[in-house]
């Protein structure tokens, strides 16, 4: 498989943060994408940002919800090449660091320049709104985590396939 490298020959790979919000009354943020659906809040690293401070912008940018980062619950490789939304631009591999985190402060927002919806939604009705398979598998694993970080390596096209899975003890 040939990769796709910088003019420099290091590997392109988009580095992502998601982030399952924990109200402390049962209930998770979950916000509504453009493209994609409904998600719990997160994505990309930017150049120079650290993991946590970029899952609290990116919560804040999506939500209006300001939050702490707690603790890692799972590491996930998207390692197929797809299309983006755009159906031209071809997207690389995808590790994803999901974290837990609380809330302290800011304000619900409904829409936001990236979303279209936000909400608190009851943790067991979390999988009711979320249809994407990655982003199920991945909350799934939320719901079942016992103390060891997730390893999970799939692809999403042409259909969502888990590639491998483990969990990473302390």
């Amino acid at each position: 498989m040939k990769m796709e490298v910088f003019e420099m020959g290091f590997p392109t790979h988009i580095v992502s943060a998601g982030g399952i919000v924990e109200d402390g009354n049962g209930n998770i943020l979950l916000v509504k994408t453009r493209d994609g659906g409904w998600v719990c809040p997160g994505g990309q690293v930017e150049v120079g940002e650290n993991l946590m401070d970029a899952l609290a912008r990116e919560i804040k940018e999506e939500s209006g919800i300001e939050a702490t980062v707690s603790y890692l619950i799972g590491v996930y490789s998207n390692t197929g090449i797809f299309k983006w939304y755009d159906g031209v631009t071809d997207v690389p591999t995808q590790v994803i660091f999901e974290f837990v985190c609380k809330p302290v402060g800011g304000k619900l927002l409904a829409v936001t320049e990236e979303t279209t919806d936000s909400r608190w939604v009851p943790k067991d009705e979390v999988l009711d709104f979320i249809t994407q398979p990655a982003i199920r598998a991945r909350y799934q694993a939320y719901l079942e985590f016992n103390g060891m970080v997730n390893y999970m390596d799939y692809i999403t096209s042409p259909e969502f396939k888990i590639k491998h899975q483990a969990g990473i003890s302390k």
